[in-house]
């Protein structure tokens, strides 16, 4: 006896017999069974419109036919035509003598794919869409061209043949993919300033609010607000970031490395804060696309994201005066021009004079003053400019080409004179720093998901110092120069929404020269050396906004010529949303750095810029490396931030001569690491108009030179308790902030005895490092009010004053034996003591 399931499958296959024998005796069936048989037995797929063929029937071909018999049949049998494409697909349309027919697939060039459900339009109406297949269809009427569109893909217009075709177009779709937008954290600190995903932070100076102390958005003076940077010395050319020196911060203007970056010997910063677009710093997790660095690194791009207007401004205010203007030269040319002079040739302000008295407290000008006797004379001229010059060029669709170019100058000379006990003495000196460069990029977009850039760029640095000493017929002459010339390479694919890849390539020439020249009694010696790399980079990103994660990783394979040396840098950022308020960040990497600056003598170049750039010879001047590790936490909601940061850094391979020793280290000649973890956390708070932080950074930073007798002692830019705090208001065109800095005394050596062995005069000191100066105090306050006219001419007024309470803050300290009483001398220097200033600027 059959089980019922056994008997339900033999029925089935009875009733397909009745059916195959039925068609076989000729019985008419649906044209739609007929193509259903057809495509699973030859493999094919047929592509039509439902209204012309639901009412067709006719009595099927035999199945022993071939296809292309098969569809003869039916093209007979019906009033359709059937066109084969490579045996996989089969079109059909009506036959109709009086119109044409336009079919066609549309594909995606990526993957050659079919696109389903693209529309086929023209402008006032959709003449059809794709099905699974890609294919479409129409009867052409008056249409010359048709658009084909879909989401996410570039539309495309294609012409229509004037004539009937027995073949299909075929169409291929670019993805149209937009990388989705990071998001970032606005107004951290202050209008303007945001963080990123990958950890770095974004300055927008056409966007930034105020800062105390700041009327203009200077990149260097804000990144001082920033948790974890600070100057050691309140100067912007004494940058340090986490503890290291200021060398060993990446500057980068336009792609151009910049040797120099302050003027006035370091109080104001050379980028003209009214040009940059966007300044990016990285603290930790820099991409592998930043090399020569093992501290933080300061990317400057003054290349707009967007088209913008003609425009033009000019300010001023009492340190120096600068005009910008932006003119299109045509819809895809453009060119961008800045410049900025010291106004201190022609008056000197009270902000002048105290920039001046800090700057040269200490310095061998100022000790030409203290010794001399009677009638002592002084003629001093100082001034500073910079100024920059862009242009952009579009070629066709996908390529552009930019120009960038800048250059920078800072000059002293000082006349001083003194007649004493029947003696004349005079001294004629110079001081001259000097940076300039030049960018040319071309950038090409091949379609919308693969890009490559190419950079060819150059940079070159002088310091000068010439001193003439009447009485001694002296002359003494010293010089640093740097030139640095490289190209680089870059290619980004975009693979997906979610997912890109970058690689490139980059090749590096530095060569720094250094020259001392003395007359009497003659003295001459100049060296020379360069360096040249090679750097390998990979590096992907992933970017989920619905899983909250990102994720980038890279590294960095630099190979040195001259050393036949390998160095491998890897990098990581990752960030994950816990929820939409928390997101946990972690950033990691290894960096090296092949250039340094060092201080031969602490009297060098006047003692006013006494570093000088040397290169590294592997041995004695070891090839600078780091490694950084640091956990992030962030918190925003409701108006309210929180951001706390853990981190682990050490620098390997730094040498005495770079570190600013005024001790026993002074003239000692040895390498060794520094090894510095701490901890830095913002609380901010927005309430309307008015934005309020605090933020805390704790530091533990310790030398380690093995080869010294005291190997472990604290950094000399250590500052283990930095306190800070502001409060701002903004509405609408007004903006005032106050704010107050507070942290611990850099480290300092003392002597053991203040008594000296007049028969042996020397110092005898503690263990290095082995105290602290006072604490550091500072109020600063800032204001800027801005008003349009109606003819669309906007003004500008701003006011500042750094140390509100005009307190005295020592800010470093060393000892010395005077020869004039064989008694140790304290040598102090101070920050700057109450300091205004006022600017005013037009810009239309």
């Amino acid at each position: 006896m059959l089980l019922p399931k056994q008997f339900h499958f033999l029925f089935f296959l009875f009733f397909l017999a009745l059916s195959a024998f039925a068609q076989d005796k000729g019985e008419a069936v649906p044209l739609k069974n007929i193509m259903m048989e057809m495509e699973q037995q030859h493999h094919v797929n047929f592509n039509y419109t439902e209204n012309n063929v639901e009412d067709v029937q006719l009595i099927p071909p035999k199945k022993s036919l071939s296809l292309e018999q098969k569809l003869e049949y039916l093209s007979k049998k019906t009033n359709l035509s059937f066109e084969n494409i490579d045996n996989k697909f089969i079109n059909i349309y009506k036959k109709e003598k009086d119109s044409l027919i336009v079919c066609g697939y549309v594909f995606s060039n990526s993957d050659n794919k079919p696109i389903g459900n693209a529309n086929i339009s023209l402008p006032n109406k959709t003449l059809a869409s794709t099905n699974s297949n890609g294919y479409f269809e129409f009867k052409k009427e008056n249409e010359t061209s048709i658009l084909i569109s879909h989401v996410g893909f570039i539309s495309k217009r294609i012409a229509l043949p004037n004539s009937d075709s027995k073949n299909c177009l075929q169409i291929q779709l670019e993805p149209e993919i937009t990388a989705l937008a990071e998001i970032k954290t606005n107004a951290i600190l202050a209008s303007g300033i945001s963080k990123n995903k990958d950890g770095s932070f974004e300055i927008k100076p056409k966007k930034f609010g105020i800062l105390p102390g700041l009327i203009e958005p200077d990149a260097l003076q804000t990144m001082q607000q920033i948790p974890g940077v600070n100057s050691i010395d309140e100067s912007v050319s004494s940058i340090n970031v986490r503890g290291g020196t200021h060398d060993q911060n990446l500057f980068l203007w336009n792609g151009i490395r910049m040797y120099q970056t302050g003027h006035f010997f370091g109080l104001i910063s050379v980028f003209n804060p009214n040009l940059a677009h966007t300044i990016s710093i990285y603290k930790n997790g820099s991409s592998a696309f930043f090399g020569e660095s093992v501290s933080s690194v300061v990317a400057i791009s003054s290349t707009p994201e967007t088209a913008e207007k003609n425009s033009f401004s000019a300010g001023i205010n009492m340190i120096n005066a600068d005009v910008y203007g932006k003119y299109n030269l045509s819809k895809k040319s453009y060119i961008e021009i800045s410049a900025r002079k010291s106004i201190t040739d022609f008056v000197e302000t009270p902000t002048y004079k105290e920039y001046f008295d800090k700057i040269f407290q200490n310095t061998t000008i100022k000790d030409f003053l203290q010794n001399q006797n009677v009638d002592y004379e002084s003629d001093k001229k100082f001034g500073f400019y910079d100024a920059t010059l862009k242009y952009g060029q579009k070629i066709g669709s996908k390529d552009q080409i930019i120009l960038d170019l800048i250059t920078i100058k800072d000059n002293l000379e000082v006349f001083q004179s003194a007649m004493g006990n029947n003696i004349y003495k005079s001294e004629d000196n110079v001081l001259r720093q000097q940076n300039y460069g030049g960018n040319l990029s071309w950038k090409r977009n091949w379609n919308s998901f693969n890009t490559t850039k190419i950079n060819v760029y150059t940079s070159a640095y002088e310091l000068l110092a010439k001193q003439k000493t009447t009485n001694e017929n002296q002359i003494v002459i010293q010089e640093n120069t740097v030139n640095n010339n490289g190209i680089n390479l870059e290619n980004n694919h975009i693979i997906s929404s979610r997912f890109s890849f970058n690689d490139g390539y980059q090749f590096n020439e530095t060569g720094i020269t250094n020259l001392e020249d003395v007359t009497n009694p003659d003295f001459y010696r100049k060296v020379k050396d360069v360096l040249r790399t090679h750097a390998l980079i990979l590096e992907g990103k992933y970017n989920d906004t619905l899983s909250r994660i990102y994720f980038k990783a890279g590294t960095r394979i630099n190979y040195i010529e001259k050393f036949k040396k390998y160095i491998v840098e890897p990098r990581v950022q990752f960030s994950y949303g816990l929820s939409k308020s928390l997101i946990l960040e972690l950033l990691g990497e290894l960096k090296s750095q092949n250039s340094q600056q060092i201080i031969d003598l602490q009297k060098d170049y006047f003692g006013i810029e006494k570093r000088r750039w040397i290169i590294s010879n592997n041995t004695t001047i070891p090839i600078q490396k780091s490694k950084q590790l640091s956990l992030n936490l962030f918190y925003k909601k409701n108006d309210w931030l929180l951001d706390i940061e853990n981190f682990y850094k050490k620098v390997e391979g730094i040498t005495t001569s770079s570190q600013g020793f005024q001790n026993q280290l002074e003239f000692v000649k040895t390498t060794g690491d520094y090894e510095v973890w701490g901890t830095e956390i913002l609380v901010q708070k927005k309430m309307n108009h008015f934005l309020t932080w605090l933020s805390y950074t704790y530091n533990h930073n310790n030398y380690n030179f093995s080869n010294y007798q005291y190997p472990i002692f604290p950094n000399n830019f250590e500052l283990m308790h930095t306190v800070s705090w502001a409060g701002i208001f903004e509405k609408n065109n007004f903006k005032i902030a106050l704010g107050t800095k507070l942290s611990s005394g850099r480290p300092k050596t003392s002597p053991k005895s203040s008594l000296i062995d007049v028969s042996n005069p020397t110092l005898i000191y503690n263990t290095p490092n082995n105290t602290n100066l006072d604490f550091f105090s500072q109020v600063n306050f800032s204001s800027t009010y801005k008003w349009d006219t109606e003819k669309g001419i906007q003004y500008k007024v701003g006011v500042s004053i750094l140390n509100v309470l005009n307190r005295k803050n020592e800010i470093s300290e060393y000892y010395r034996i005077s020869s004039l009483t064989n008694s140790i001398e304290e040598v102090e220097t101070f920050a700057l003591q109450r300091t205004p200033n006022m600017s005013f600027r037009v810009s239309f």
